[in-house]
């Protein structure tokens, strides 16, 4: 069994808090190897991210789950808002308070990522040699090639209320909003049918998620490739990608593996969001639980 406890940390230039939940075995004694993961565009802890970590702590670590600034229950104002420079901060945040923390074994600490976090953790390992080893689920890798999942006319209405977004925030106004997950057809971030399928049933009854991001992003979005680190990846590396992801296509993924000198690319037959729920969690879990008990 596991106890979970409420945590928070700082990070950034104005002291605000980054907050989360941390577990730690009941069994177990003395530092512990630990887990640190944060969720993908948009996402919040409680979106299945206690389902990981639960059968991470089940196996003898620690994890850490922790919210970005501006979103779930960390603090930052606009709400909302993704701001990829930020979000990095608060990764190595993270790690700062779990190399410190009295439970943690500081030597022993791996980094999760999921979809855009999956890129994230790439970026922030490729500069700490320090960090165990990276798991990478359905991960963000290219950007021009997500963007382009998304097709031309998609890509042209996301950008106009992008632009729109960025030139309320140069004069102070409040942010202009768009969905983070939609159906066909509807002005989303994420807009496949299998996002329209999977993504309600991630989120728990009862709890109350703000289906919406600051539509400046997508102005950034196409530059953000972090696959451009995977050389500098020198710890072992799990990248675990969906043959047909309509979201973060394939072909980055396997490029990433190649160039990392100690990746290993697993596919499975599945669309992006297929990995969070059962059937297709238990497999996706299990492979990540046995890579953990192999390297960490």
């Amino acid at each position: 069994m596991f106890k979970r406890s409420d945590i928070e940390f700082v990070s950034g230039k104005k002291g605000e808090l980054c907050r989360g939940w941390l577990y730690a075995p009941d069994a177990e004694s003395g530092r512990l190897p630990a887990v640190i993961m944060a969720h993908g565009f948009g996402a919040v802890k409680e979106l299945r991210l206690d389902a990981y970590a639960e059968k991470f702590a089940e196996a003898g670590c620690a994890v850490l789950v922790f919210d970005y600034r501006h979103f779930g229950s960390s603090e930052g104002e606009p709400r909302q808002l993704i701001d990829i420079s930020l979000q990095l901060e608060d990764w190595r945040a993270a790690l700062e308070f779990a190399r410190h923390h009295s439970a943690i074994d500081a030597k022993r600490i791996a980094l999760w990522g999921s979809s855009f976090s999956g890129g994230h953790v790439v970026e922030i390992a490729a500069a700490d040699q320090k960090v165990r080893c990276v798991i990478s689920q359905v991960p963000h890798l290219d950007g021009f090639a997500s963007a382009a999942m998304a097709g031309g006319a998609q890509a042209a209405r996301l950008g106009i209320e992008a632009a729109r977004d960025a030139a309320s925030g140069l004069i102070g106004l409040d942010p202009h909003y768009v969905k983070i997950a939609g159906g066909p057809g509807d002005l989303a971030a994420m807009t496949s049918e299998n996002v329209a399928a999977i993504w309600p049933r991630m989120i728990p009854t009862g709890f109350s998620f703000d289906n919406r991001i600051a539509a400046r992003i997508f102005l950034h979005l196409p530059l953000y490739s972090p696959e451009r680190f995977a050389e500098k990846m020198t710890m072992p590396w799990l990248i675990q990608a969906a043959t047909h992801d309509q979201t973060t296509p394939l072909a980055p993924a396997e490029k990433a593996a190649r160039l990392a000198p100690k990746a290993t690319l697993i596919k499975y037959d599945c669309d992006h969001f297929d990995p969070y729920l059962p059937p297709l969690f238990d497999t996706i879990v299990a492979a990540q639980v046995e890579f953990l008990k192999k390297w960490l």
